[in-house]
């Protein structure tokens, strides 16, 4: 179901502009039917980038909410429809951070310990190889958990991982070679 209603606008709306009272037109990019086609064809895709970020499902569904009303509330200044899932795929990944953020200085300032996940018995063998692929790439930097989740799951290009994080391409290529490396040791290493 989506969240934001659609507005008719079947094509780009005029907009009085702020200075000589001449009238602009706004980009397809920003209206609301192009938003609500975005959130119907993407919400799954960026719900997943969520999880691979974070690691329960309730705080993946409000990273990607949130990512939605904010591109929304910010729609006048996407001007190119191109870029809507760009700029929501980098609004989920900013959110994420902040959300694990905060979930740091709550685990800093609880007394008592969060119980463990779930026992190996409840869970057949596909889970426990997803739990060790998790568990691995937690044991990553930042960074090239970013990268490689966008890289790989989101199966965004190499410039398009570098735009979503603000990074070079180059540092894209060492961060996602570097956290192959990484997870292939991890993974082979007895439990």
């Amino acid at each position: 179901m989506p969240v934001i209603a659609p507005m008719p606008a079947a094509r780009p709306a005029r907009v009085p502009s702020q200075r000589d009272g001449v009238e602009e037109i706004v980009a397809a990019g920003t209206t609301v039917d192009h938003l609500t086609e975005t959130y119907r064809a993407h919400y799954r895709s960026l719900l997943g980038l969520a999880a691979l970020l974070l690691d329960d499902t309730a705080s993946c569904e409000d990273v990607v909410q949130e990512a939605f009303i904010r591109v929304h509330s910010a729609r006048k200044r996407v001007r190119d429809p191109e870029k809507t899932l760009a700029y929501l795929r980098q609004t989920v990944v900013n959110l994420s951070r902040s959300a694990l953020r905060r979930r740091i200085l709550g685990l800093k300032l609880l007394s008592k310990p969060m119980p463990d996940m779930a026992s190996a018995e409840e869970g057949a063998y596909d889970q426990l190889e997803r739990d060790s692929l998790i568990k691995a790439m937690k044991g990553l930097q930042r960074r090239q958990r970013e990268v490689l989740v966008l890289r790989y799951f989101a199966d965004m290009t190499e410039a398009q991982v570098a735009e979503t994080l603000g990074v070079s391409l180059g540092s894209v290529k060492a961060y996602g070679s570097r956290g192959i490396a990484a997870l292939r040791i991890a993974m082979e290493a007895p439990a």
